[in-house]
């Protein structure tokens, strides 16, 4: 049997927690703080995150559908493990996975932010059709603040 060196103690707590949202963001680290604690001011304390490259992207518009199909796994999977009932999908600005600020919308930050508000609804209406019931709320986020788009 291979052996293992502790390298770091903490003591956590061993029960099962009731997670307060899934959350499908992007992995980008500029966004992390304020994100993090713009979801502890909205009253998200145990999130379940799902992060991967462009966030709600892959539910949006995935490179692969199987792409999409591993997100609503990962949710169905905090539904069963932690009591999820609230989804927040996220995008952000200058985003890498959607070729950037610069490059595909050519600088110009409202033609992005217009892009991002279609793309989180498409995610929002794919998620709720493959699992109906769930509070779903989107946010964009850039470099000046969080939004949500009209109709969350």
């Amino acid at each position: 049997m291979m052996s293992m060196r502790k390298v770091f103690h903490f003591d956590a707590s061993r029960e099962t927690y009731h997670c307060d949202a899934a959350v499908v963001w992007c992995y980008d680290d500029r966004f992390d703080v304020p994100f993090r604690k713009f979801l502890k001011h909205i009253g998200v304390l145990r999130p379940d995150s799902i992060k991967v490259a462009g966030g709600a992207k892959c539910i949006a518009s995935p490179d692969h559908e199987t792409d999409r199909e591993f997100i609503f796994d990962q949710i169905r999977k905090s539904i069963r493990l932690h009591g999820t009932g609230r989804v927040i999908l996220m995008s952000h600005s200058d985003c890498g996975a959607y070729g950037g600020l610069s490059q595909a919308f050519k600088g110009d930050t409202k033609v992005e932010a217009a892009h991002h508000q279609q793309e989180l609804q498409r995610a929002a209406s794919h998620l709720a059709q493959a699992i109906p019931g769930m509070e779903i709320n989107t946010y964009f986020v850039d470099f000046e603040g969080i939004w949500e788009p009209d109709g969350n």
